[in-house]
C-alpha cells in the first residue's frame, strides 16, 4: 500500500543466551526519509539492523521490510534492499572497481558506474585490492556497493565511520539524494552532527528498547532549549551554588574544572552566578551560554558513564 512502512518492527526481541539484547523494540521508517537509530555501544542498534537484514531471526515480535519478512523472503527482497555493514562485508582479494563492477551487473537497472565512482571518489584506489583499503575508503565502497541497485530502502550501519570530512560530507549529499528520490534510509551513528544534519525522524536507543523518538526539532524542544557550562577551579561547592542560582537548577562538576547548569537558564541565571563567584573570590576561566544540542538530549537519555 502506498502509505505502508518501509520498515515496520514490532516488540522486536533478541536474545544471546539469557540477555536480550533487543528488548520490546518498537520502530517505523518511511519512504522518502532518513531514520537515525542513536544508541550507546551494546543499546542493540547493530542487532536490530541485522534482524531487518535477515541477518538474525528475532525470537520474538515482527519485522517487515517494504511489507515482506526479511527471514522468509530474503530472494524477493534482495534487488530491492541495499546494505552496508558495520565492517563493510567485501570480499578482500578482488580490485575495488572490479568488485563495485559485480555487485552492479546483479541489478537490472544500476546506478552509472561511472558517476558513482566520481561522487565518492572510488577512482584514486579502483585498481587497489580491498584488502588494502584503508578504512575510509572501505567504507565508500562499502556505501557505493550499498546504493548501485537503487534500492527502495537502504540500511547503513554507521556509514561515514572512519571518514575524513570531505569524504563524510560527499556521504550525507548522497543521503540526501537518497531520500529525495523516496528511498526510506535507516541509519546508525556515533556522530550526532550527523543526525542532526541528515535526519527526518531520530530514534534512541537503550538497553535494547525505544526511549525516546522524534524529529531533531521535537527532541530538542522537549528538553530546557539554554544550556550554561563554566571553566573555573576545581571542587567549588556546586550544592551551595545551585542553591544561589534559583530553583530548579542543579549545578554538576562532570570534568574536574568544568561546571554544567542545567535547567531554565535565564539572564538573572547569569547574573547569579557572575555574583556567587565574586563573593567567593572566584574568576572563571571561561562562561558560555548556548543552546542545546543532540548530544545533550542523547546524554540526558543515556546517561555520562562509559559502557
Amino acid at each position: 500500500m502506498p502509505d505502508s512502512p518501509a520498515l515496520e518492527i514490532t516488540g522486536l526481541v533478541k536474545r544471546y543466551g539469557d540477555r536480550a539484547v533487543v528488548d520490546g523494540l518498537d520502530l517505523v521508517a518511511r519512504a522518502g526519509q532518513v531514520t537515525a537509530v542513536l544508541g550507546p555501544n551494546g543499546a542493540g542498534k547493530t542487532t536490530t539492523v541485522e534482524c531487518c537484514e535477515g541477518l538474525r531471526t528475532p525470537d520474538e515480535g515482527s519485522v517487515r521490510v517494504l511489507g515482506l519478512d526479511p527471514a522468509t523472503s530474503a530472494r524477493d527482497l534482495r534487488p530491492r534492499v541495499g546494505v552496508m555493514l558495520q565492517d563493510g562485508g567485501l570480499p578482500t582479494g578482488v580490485r575495488a572497481l572490479d568488485m563495485l563492477a559485480h555487485v552492479a551487473r546483479m541489478y537490472a537497472s544500476p546506478r552509472d558506474l561511472g558517476e558513482l565512482t566520481e561522487r565518492l571518489g572510488l577512482g584514486s584506489f579502483g585498481r587497489t585490492t580491498v584488502r588494502r583499503l584503508s578504512g575510509g575508503q572501505r567504507q565508500r565502497l562499502a556505501l557505493a556497493a550499498a546504493v548501485v541497485g537503487r534500492p527502495e530502502i537502504v540500511f547503513l550501519d554507521e556509514p561515514s565511520a572512519g571518514m575524513d570530512p570531505q569524504s563524510r560530507r560527499a556521504v550525507w549529499d548522497l543521503v540526501r539524494e537518497l531520500r529525495d528520490e523516496g528511498v526510506a534510509v535507516l541509519l546508525t551513528t556515533h556522530l550526532m552532527d550527523e543526525a542532526e544534519d541528515l535526519a527526518d525522524h531520530v530514534v534512541v536507543v537503550d538497553h535494547g528498547r525505544v526511549v525516546a523518538q522524534g524529529s531533531v526539532g521535537a527532541l530538542l524542544a522537549a528538553a530546557d532549549d539554554r544550556t550554561l557550562q563554566l571553566q573555573a577551579s576545581p571542587g567549588l561547592d556546586t550544592a551551595a551554588l545551585a542553591r544561589a542560582l534559583g530553583d530548579g537548577l542543579t549545578v554538576d562538576e562532570h570534568v574536574a574544572g568544568t561546571y554544567a547548569v542545567t535547567g531554565t537558564v535565564t539572564p538573572r541565571t547569569l547574573a547569579a552566578l557572575t555574583g556567587w563567584l565574586a563573593e567567593h573570590d572566584e574568576l572563571a576561566t571561561r562562561i558560555t551560554v548556548g543552546r542545546r544540542t543532540l548530544e545533550d538530549v542523547f546524554l540526558d537519555l543515556t546517561g555520562r558513564d562509559l559502557r
